[in-house]
């Protein structure tokens, strides 16, 4: 078992093909240090190494992420956030000027993703469920 969790909590509301494409965007946003080793198959082709540990995936309403964004922030753990601006853009610089433009608590989040100590990471997740 591990001592920390990997969490991507998802706004209830996305569609099949936003949830997915705002948790490959949030988990990319995760320290390099989270990946293991390289994958190699029996003909020696290497791949790229992926977390050494289990990723879950949540999911709540608006209210729900807001106040996981809020705990997180008042905790300060760092995190990964997508917005609802997001899905308009095509670039990472237009991704972030379109968060750099909202103030912290008008964020039209769509989901975020935490790395840290489990029982930090489930206060901050406290009230979200299993993703489907």
């Amino acid at each position: 078992m591990f001592d920390t969790k990997i969490a991507v909590l998802l706004r209830d509301d996305l569609a099949s093909w936003q949830a997915l494409n705002v948790t490959a965007f949030l988990v990319s946003g995760l320290p390099q240090e989270l990946r293991g080793e390289p994958y190699t198959d029996a003909d020696d082709v290497t791949y790229l190494p992926m977390f050494g540990q289990p990723v879950v995936v949540l999911q709540g309403d608006r209210d729900v992420l807001t106040k996981a964004h809020q705990r997180a922030l008042t905790r300060n753990q760092a995190m990964s956030i997508f917005t609802a601006d997001l899905f308009s853009t095509g670039n990472d610089a237009d991704n972030r000027a379109a968060v750099r433009k909202v103030h912290t608590r008008d964020l039209d989040l769509v989901g975020l993703a935490v790395h840290g100590q489990k029982n930090a990471i489930d206060k901050i997740l406290k009230g979200a469920r299993m993703h489907p």
